[in-house]
């Protein structure tokens, strides 16, 4: 298949003579960058300010978080505790991982991309990559080519919309051409790699002067989905370069700026400002400006949702201590726990429909008199605040900040 297979009247950014020299007005978007690194410089501040058991918890969030955003995206939701479990165990935190290969094989994919900033990205690590996220070979029940670039001769689109009345929003170059795409894409990317990163212990590079990291994540997500290299899997592992390129930037293997997170809270517009640049709006340019400004902000978006998840793990840990000395029961730890586990519905999370004395009874394993015994202790302790009157009492973990109960 060749581009003239494509419809005449929609041009793709790939179809473009320049491709896929991508350009963007680095002075148009000097505010935007300035304050995404003032919120990246705040959110590194308060990580660097609390000590090691509060920045493992913080972490562990983090990492969750990003895991559940990525799958998201996408359509799949995962098994939160699976999820826990395997990035518990790949930060050292448990024994074993979940024996859910499908979730463990997408956090191997997110720990690889940071902890191995420094590594070369090629085409033999990106089909691993690809392979882990569908052990078996199978994407739900379809089967699909693992572990290899695309070669199929139909179309790879992005389409929407209900069977016979679909949308085509993008069309990726042919497979055809593939390798030669992803073997420009990734001797940029490593002629890009910033300065003070090295390969193997080799002498640091000179960088390409002009190119800042965030921009350069923003370019590398858009030039990585516009190839759409492999049969499936492609926004995951197109956001695990984003992880890569942003850990590069920094020097350091982090996931905390909540990237895939803050993708999915504004996925349409996420698909839309994609979509637009795909298509080479405007007409016949490689001016990717307007995509780049869009992710810089989604990117300060994301740092700052991340510093209330700092200040969250700092309230937990700090209610922890505080519950410590208050000679509460075994029973109490454990629905205290599963309350601060909930975490705060300012952050999209918060116990589902409160804590109740019926609920408490359950999770416990209590009498409903002794649950409610035990909720008038843990209110007169001040750990709780309670709201509603008889049948629609309702307990919260009492920190500052945090809001009511999520409704049911």
């Amino acid at each position: 298949m060749t581009t003239q297979d494509y419809p005449a009247q929609k041009t793709y950014i790939w179809q473009h003579p320049g491709w896929p020299k991508l350009v963007f007005e680095a002075g148009a978007l000097a505010n935007d960058l300035n304050l995404a690194h003032l919120q990246q410089g705040r959110l590194l501040g308060l990580l660097d300010a609390i000590g090691l058991s509060d920045s493992q918890e913080i972490a562990r969030e983090l990492w969750v978080q990003e895991a559940m955003a990525t799958a998201a995206i996408e359509g799949e939701k995962l098994d939160l505790a699976a999820v826990r479990s395997s990035v518990a165990h790949r930060l050292g935190l448990a024994d074993a991982p979940t024996h859910d290969r499908h979730v463990d094989g997408l956090v191997q994919v997110m720990q690889d991309a940071t902890n191995g900033y420094q590594a070369v990205l090629d085409s033999d690590r990106l089909c691993r990559w690809q392979s882990a996220l569908f052990p078996g070979g199978t994407s739900g029940l379809r089967r699909i080519a693992v572990g290899r670039l695309r070669d199929h001769t139909d179309p790879m689109q992005i389409v929407s919309g209900r069977l016979g009345h679909e949308v085509v929003h993008y069309t990726a170059p042919p497979s055809s051409r593939v390798a030669v795409e992803m073997q420009q894409f990734l001797a940029w990317f490593e002629a890009t790699r910033p300065a003070h990163t090295q390969v193997n212990g080799t002498p640091p590079r000179v960088a390409t002067p002009g190119i800042n990291g965030i921009a350069r994540a923003a370019i590398a997500h858009l030039w990585f989905e516009s190839i759409h290299p492999f049969e499936d899997g492609n926004g995951r592992l197109g956001r695990a370069i984003v992880d890569m390129a942003l850990a590069q930037d920094l020097g350091s293997p982090a996931r905390m700026f909540g990237m895939s997170r803050q993708l999915l809270a504004s996925r349409v517009a996420y698909y839309d400002a994609l979509s637009q640049a795909q298509s080479g709006t405007p007409a016949d340019s490689l001016d990717v400006t307007p995509w780049v400004q869009w992710f810089v902000q989604a990117f300060t978006n994301g740092c700052i949702q991340s510093q209330a998840v700092v200040k969250q793990a700092v309230d937990k840990a700090a209610f922890r201590l505080r519950a410590s000395s208050c000679s509460i029961n075994e029973r109490q730890t454990k629905v205290l726990n599963r309350l601060l586990e909930a975490g705060s519905s300012e952050l999209g999370g918060g116990f589902l429909g409160g804590m109740s004395a019926e609920k408490y009874s359950k999770i416990a394993g209590a009498s409903k008199a002794t649950a409610t015994r035990d909720l008038a202790d843990l209110l007169s302790k001040g750990l709780l605040r309670v709201e509603g009157i008889g049948k629609a009492t309702r307990y919260a973990v009492n920190v500052e900040g945090w809001s009511r109960p999520r409704a049911s």
